[in-house]
């Protein structure tokens, strides 16, 4: 009876400890269990590193009505990372009818990133502005201030603030591709009021330089380095802004001769005074000139 009990003792570790690994392996992977054409997919994305042979589980997942919102926009990425995009945009257009309501807002994200790298940007303008308009209607985030958000794995709070911002600055970058750097400055004003930050502020310097106001445009740098926005103590952003910087002194006019040599206009008006006395005044006229004059002259008389 010992023996048996301690077979079964063993059999029961044995199978905890298999348990054990593969949670492990699930978690390490990030690959849910089962072994529906979902989890297939994603094994074949994460695990097995066989793009392709992801996308046709996803495809079969979202034709078996498995994980459907999840599969649609897994297999965009992936056709994104395979430079597919405009497939994917296709996909999406077709099968997010497919798709709940609480999914379409992180569609419309992907399909945001699909047209910006297939530099659509009209598209992209329209699907950020009607994103927008959702918002001040009330219709985001399910009418709440907040909503869970998921990156690289971690969930994280969103405020509808951050949101109308973010929305802003891409929108704005979108203008500026279509170099309408009037509406992309009204933009990125209004995003830096609602949540300011320094990737924006040196777009929006950017903007500026664009429109050649370069003062406007130094001021607006000058308070990423100085330390005043958001964000400033990011060593990229600082840098993007010092090249800014660099670049825009380059576009400024050179100083006059006369600024260079430190002189004013009363003392250039006396040195000329003074070279008068000298000497009687010449003509400021070319001699060919003089020469016709004097033809003239004659033909008067």
């Amino acid at each position: 009876m010992e023996g048996s009990g301690s077979v079964s003792v063993k059999k029961s570790i044995v199978v905890v400890s298999k348990a054990k690994k593969e949670d492990v392996y699930h978690v390490l992977h990030k690959v849910p269990y089962g072994d529906s054409p979902y989890v297939r997919a994603k094994h074949a994305q994460l695990v097995e590193k066989e793009p392709e042979a992801a996308i046709v589980w996803f495809w079969k997942a979202i034709n078996g009505g498995d994980k459907v919102d999840s599969a649609l926009k897994d297999m965009a990425v992936v056709m994104k990372q395979l430079d597919r995009a405009e497939e994917a945009i296709e996909a999406i257009k077709s099968f997010r009818y497919l798709c709940s309501k609480q999914s379409q807002e992180s569609i419309d994200n992907v399909l945001i990133d699909l047209y910006k790298k297939c530099g659509m940007v009209d598209e992209q303008i329209e699907l950020l502005k009607r994103k927008l308009k959702m918002i001040y209607q009330g219709e985001a985030f399910n009418g709440k201030l907040t909503k869970t958000a998921r990156s690289h794995g971690k969930k994280f709070q969103v405020s509808i603030k951050h949101e109308t911002s973010r929305l802003l600055g891409n929108l704005g970058w979108a203008y500026m591709q279509n170099m309408n750097y009037m509406m992309a400055e009204v933009v990125y004003r209004k995003a830096q009021m609602i949540d300011p930050d320094c990737n924006k502020a040196c777009n929006l310097g950017l903007c500026l330089m664009r429109q050649a106001r370069y003062e406007e445009a130094r001021l607006v740098l000058e308070e990423v380095m100085q330390g005043k926005v958001p964000g400033s103590e990011d060593s990229k952003c600082r840098k993007r802004a010092q090249d800014l910087l660099v670049e825009l002194r380059s576009k400024l006019p050179g100083p006059q001769l006369s600024d260079l040599l430190g002189l004013d206009d009363d003392f250039i008006k006396g040195l000329e005074s003074l070279m008068n006395g000298w000497g009687p005044i010449r003509s400021k006229r070319l001699p060919i000139f003089e020469e016709i004059s004097s033809f003239r002259d004659q033909i008067a008389c």
